[in-house]
């Protein structure tokens, strides 16, 4: 005889989940819809509860919904973001169990046996997730059950709460579909006859497994409680964040310094166990009277290692206030990313380190996104053979392949007085009169026919490099189809 807990499962069920989420950052009143692009149409993917009230509903496509419904508001979905905020949301779960899993994209799944008394039983616990999902302007639909299966049944087709024991009162007038079945299956039972679940329970196991194969009766089987069906919990991410609560408040900046630095050891370590780095560190000083004030440091790569980051502190920590002096020390890596474990050589030399640390240090000052660098691009247009990138965002590339030279400035074409397809003698260029001396061209350039640019409707160039005697060496091109001198760049 069994005389243990009983094991309850909860599903919630996020039925708006996506537009949910939306509107809790940017609230808005009337319908509205977030859309996603599917085979090149921007259909309805989250509506709020107003939309589907005005008959707009899910697939729907984006400019039928806008002619039925002219007041209809859309934004664009963003899974990722979704994603991230139901990890967010198991996480906060689990003040009511330890045992939380997710439920597709939308749901969560929790294991409360032996934890409902602690919130005065079944309905006290329901009661205190209800509340807490609409204090946090989220609608769902919850269900009760003695197996994953029916819990989730309830929650999508019939919310409420199964007595512990027999599932089969509680589900047995609900769909086929509760089972967690696929539509090809779900639409052959139907064609049959078999439209509810008590229907399934009371037709022959055997005929059923051949028609329809055996996942109908697993399905049945998990919800009844037949067989088992395990609820994974995730394990909770690493925290990387160390602190520091100091007997006496301290204020020089070579206190603070030392103290970071023995923040960084410690989180550096840590960082190094799970082979990953920071991007972002943040250090935040109390002082003693509570007033709390936050350095952050954006790093041009992800890095463990102390000895490099902790220069990089000091100059946001010398511009701190101590005011009467600082009691504690918090660290903090904010963003991270995956760095692994890397083979030493002696062939590696430190350049790249010390590049990086340059590029930090700089940014530190004017911002990581304004340092940037060329990167080449497929393209024999001067204009369209490289693209500019935030070097703290992407790697030097050594795929340069250009078989003449071309000039350190590169800028907008500029006319000058000039006749026939060779340089001119002599020239006026930004106010100063330049005599030709050496040339070396033409090098003919055509446009690319396949892109649409109106800087070379002119047709193909001729470009010279010419060296004039007032020691400027400039690029000039010719435009054959339409006569023209123009000067494109200005070498070193």
């Amino acid at each position: 005889m069994f005389d243990g807990i009983a094991r309850r499962v909860v599903s919630i069920w996020f039925h708006r989940f996506a537009s949910d989420r939306f509107l809790r950052q940017y609230p808005l009143s009337g319908p509205f819809a977030l859309t996603i692009k599917h085979s090149n149409t921007n259909r309805l993917y989250c509506l709020n509860a107003e939309a589907a009230r005005q008959g707009l509903h899910q697939g729907m496509a984006h400019s039928d919904a806008r002619a039925f419904c002219p007041d209809l508001q859309t934004a664009e979905a963003d899974i990722h973001r979704d994603q991230q905020f139901l990890l967010l949301l198991r996480r906060w779960a689990t003040r009511y169990c330890p045992w939380v899993g997710l439920e597709g994209r939308d749901g969560l799944v929790l294991d409360i046996s032996g934890s409902s008394h602690l919130f005065g039983g079944e309905t006290g616990i329901l009661n205190a997730i209800r509340s807490g999902l609409m204090r946090a302007g989220l609608s769902a639909q919850i269900g009760l059950a003695d197996t994953r299966g029916a819990a989730w049944a309830l929650a999508h087709y019939g919310e409420g709460q199964a007595a512990t024991g027999d599932m089969l009162p509680a589900l047995q007038h609900l769909p086929v579909a509760a089972l967690r079945l696929d539509e090809k299956t779900t639409t052959a039972l139907v064609r049959v006859g078999l439209r509810k679940i008590g229907d399934l329970a009371t037709t022959p196991r055997a005929p059923l497994a051949r028609r329809f194969g055996a996942n109908v009766l697993m399905r049945l089987d998990q919800a009844l409680g037949h067989q088992a069906e395990e609820i994974t919990p995730l394990a909770a991410p690493p925290h990387y964040g160390v602190r520091m609560t100091l007997p006496e408040p301290i204020g020089l900046l070579s206190d603070v310094m030392a103290g970071a630095e023995r923040l960084l050891t410690q989180l550096c370590a840590k960082l190094k166990t799970h082979e990953m780095g920071a991007r972002i560190f943040v250090i935040t000083l109390r002082r003693v009277d509570l007033d709390q004030q936050e350095v952050e440091l954006r790093l041009a790569r992800a890095l463990r290692d102390p000895q490099r980051i902790l220069p990089l502190f000091e100059k946001g920590l010398a511009e701190m206030d101590a005011g009467f002096g600082i009691d504690q020390l918090r660290l903090e890596a904010t963003q991270t990313e995956a760095l692994p474990t890397q083979q030493m050589s002696h062939v590696a030399g430190d350049s790249e380190d010390r590049l990086d640390d340059l590029i930090t240090r700089i940014g530190t000052r004017i911002g990581l996104e304004n340092i940037q660098r060329f990167l080449p691009a497929d393209s024999h247009i001067p204009e369209r053979s490289f693209i500019v990138s935030p070097a703290a965002y992407s790697d030097a590339a050594s795929g340069w392949m250009c078989k003449n030279p071309r000039p350190l400035c590169l800028f907008p074409p500029e006319p000058i007085a000039g006749r026939g397809p060779y340089p001119p003698n002599h020239f006026r260029w930004r106010r100063v009169s330049l005599t030709t001396g050496h040339t070396i061209g033409p090098e003919r350039i055509t446009p690319e026919w396949w892109l649409e640019d109106d800087n070379w409707r002119s047709g193909m160039r001729d470009y010279w490099r010419v060296e004039t005697t007032q020691g400027r060496r400039l690029w000039l091109f010719y435009t054959p189809q339409n006569p023209g001198w123009f000067i494109q760049g200005e070498f070193a």
